[in-house]
């Protein structure tokens, strides 16, 4: 058995070993087994009859096109407060943190709620948006904000520990020669961070992909995938749910998949 850097360690018989070996297979037990489940059990006739049912197709193209849109858009400002966040010292840093990661530990209906309070019609800024013609609730727009406000802590910690990784010193000899803030981190910075920053994002995206609770409470509709996987299970049951909420753990895959080879294309290629 070898461990991460490459030393070896001591082969011979350990229980402690036999019980981190028996903890993993358990917890690997638990998220599989349940997915395995739901795959033996739904017929391929189902599945097959699902992946030519509009509603469904469009929902999850929905899904995956607003889930997109919400963390590149936010990305712009997010990446450069992570920057922010890892380089200089403020007063109420630790508090701007701490703000950052409340939409991880609030409960996403709460979060529903607080979108409503503040985007509706009657809410902070939703009147004022309104006069302008720009309507929030129940459209994809409400959609992208309730999925970039719960996903963009992921996308600022991860860029935010990748930008700290870099040794300064690579910053301040750029500054010696010459260079620009900007220019230092386009040049030096980001391109160092990059695998951060891409981790990040992909784990927004695919927070954004799965939010439910407070999606639902901005937008029942258009529905996304888990909404109408919701309103299915609701109206029909498990036998009608079922299906769609394996085609779409599919999808989810397979743009998984897709993003994890890209990425290891990227890094081959760096």
């Amino acid at each position: 058995m070898k461990i991460d850097n490459n030393d070896e360690v001591s082969t011979g018989f350990s229980w402690f070993r036999i019980v981190l070996i028996l903890a993993g297979a358990f917890i690997l037990f638990f998220i599989i087994a349940p997915i395995l489940s739901m795959m033996f059990h739904t017929p391929m006739g189902e599945l097959a009859k699902t992946t030519s049912d509009k509603e469904v197709i469009d929902s999850i193209w929905l899904t995956v096109w607003v889930a997109l849109l919400s963390t590149l858009t936010l990305s712009i400002a997010a990446i450069p407060l992570a920057y922010l966040l890892s380089r200089y010292n403020f007063p109420f840093r630790g508090l701007i943190n701490a703000i950052i990661d409340m939409p991880i530990v609030i409960p996403h209906s709460v979060v529903g709620i607080a979108l409503l309070c503040f985007f509706a019609g009657e809410g902070l800024l939703g009147k004022a948006l309104e006069n302008i013609g720009i309507k929030i609730i129940d459209t994809p727009i409400g959609i992208g904000v309730a999925m970039a406000f719960v996903g963009v802590p992921f996308l600022i910690n991860s860029a935010r520990e990748g930008f700290a990784q870099i040794p300064i010193e690579y910053e301040k000899a750029a500054y010696t020669l010459g260079a620009s803030p900007a220019q230092v981190f386009f040049t030096i910075s980001l391109p160092l961070a990059w695998r951060s920053v891409i981790t990040g994002l992909v784990m927004m995206f695919a927070r954004g992909m799965s939010e439910f609770g407070a999606v639902i409470m901005v937008a029942y509709h258009p529905m996304v995938a888990s909404v109408l996987i919701f309103d299915r299970f609701n109206a029909f049951g498990l036998k009608y749910s079922q299906p769609i909420a394996l085609l779409f753990l599919l999808v989810s895959l397979a743009l998984f998949v897709v993003l994890g080879l890209l990425v290891q294309s990227n890094k081959k290629h760096a």
